[in-house]
């Protein structure tokens, strides 16, 4: 939580909403030519030059998704910007504008806001996305952080989670489980300060483990690596859920089955050493962890030779029919697992 106690804080009722939502936003500014009027008016005209317009939303909501006894709100406003582009980049598309609703409690005052905003400011300049919209309000419970997300595309460039056919290679960019193994640090650190706030946490050593969960990156980069290697995915779906969970997803909507190979999933020796230090199986991390946010798609086999050497992709499987069902191909075996939807779930993951 926010806390500073060498200045007086400001209540937000000092600034009331308007007053509010102009000093949060008086900061930012238009770069796309797709953004007419953005924040200021009673809505945003966005122009969609021709192209097909993709949206998407999220909602952010305190002791759901985050714990501010351990987030910095400046990395949540960063962070939720860019779970929201990951989602556009995950279309193939490129993200143009956001939206950022806010609902608060009196807890907050005008500069924990600002440090929220910062952090959407920060992506917004790193993204080259226009804020152009959104609301504030108060609530009863916490924090409740909402953005909405837009980007403009061409239609034969967006791909969709439906396009995959047997035979396809499964890809993945980056590496997988890192966002998890940081969570794991982190709750384990805030556990112990909760027994004894005079224990300093113990974090050196966990860097990368710990910005893949605080301060995660959309693979925005993507679409024009694969435009320049004259690849385009058959089906694509971002790893927010898990690596199986997103598995299932692609098979249920391209109407057909996977076979993963465990060894080829990729992963930091930092996760994998993290997850052995916490008695945690390092593969489990990668199925059923989530927030890693990298791209999970399928090529046509004939593009093999164009991506099986480069450094951004890892070939962990491929599509079959689907009655031969998902399953993971056992390191060193040719043993089967079934494939099973353990990942993140708001609703599941609350009770």
């Amino acid at each position: 939580m926010f806390e500073d106690k060498s200045q007086e804080l400001t209540p937000i009722s000092k600034l009331g909403e308007f007053g509010l939502i102009k000093h949060l936003t008086e900061h930012f500014s238009l770069s796309n030519a797709s953004s007419e009027v953005g924040v200021g008016d009673d809505a945003a005209i966005l122009s969609s030059e021709n192209k097909k317009v993709v949206i998407t939303t999220d909602i952010l909501t305190e002791g759901v998704h985050f714990n501010l006894g351990y987030v910095p709100l400046k990395h949540l406003g960063y962070k939720a910007v860019v779970v929201n582009l990951s989602d556009i980049a995950a279309m193939n598309a490129t993200p143009t504008q956001i939206l950022v609703s806010l609902a608060v409690s009196n807890r907050f005052p005008v500069e924990a806001l600002e440090e929220i905003y910062a952090g959407i400011y920060t992506a917004c300049k790193k993204y080259n996305v226009d804020l152009v919209g959104g609301d504030t309000t108060s609530s009863n419970a916490g924090l409740v952080l909402s953005i909405t997300a837009i980007g403009f595309e061409n239609e034969d460039d967006i791909v969709k989670r439906t396009g995959a056919k047997p035979n396809d290679l499964l890809v993945v960019t980056g590496d997988l489980g890192g966002a998890y193994m940081g969570l794991q640090i982190l709750e384990r650190e805030h556990a112990v300060y909760l027994s004894n706030p005079n224990m300093q946490p113990e974090m050196e050593g966990y860097d990368y483990i710990l910005e893949k969960q605080l301060k995660p990156e959309a693979r925005t980069d993507i679409k024009n690596i694969l435009k320049d290697l004259d690849i385009k995915p058959t089906s694509m779906i971002d790893v927010s859920d898990g690596l199986a969970s997103e598995i299932l997803h692609l098979s249920d909507q391209s109407k057909v089955g996977f076979r993963l190979y465990e060894e080829k999933i990729p992963m930091d020796s930092l996760s994998i050493s993290t997850a052995d230090e916490m008695n945690l199986n390092p593969v489990m991390t990668a199925l059923s962890g989530g927030e890693d946010y990298e791209l999970l798609f399928t090529i046509s086999p004939n593009d093999f030779d164009k991506i099986k050497n480069h450094p951004d992709f890892t070939i962990i499987g491929h599509a079959v029919e689907k009655e031969d069902g998902n399953f993971m191909v056992a390191r060193g075996s040719n043993q089967l697992v079934a494939l099973t939807a353990q990942g993140w779930d708001a609703f599941l993951n609350n009770q």
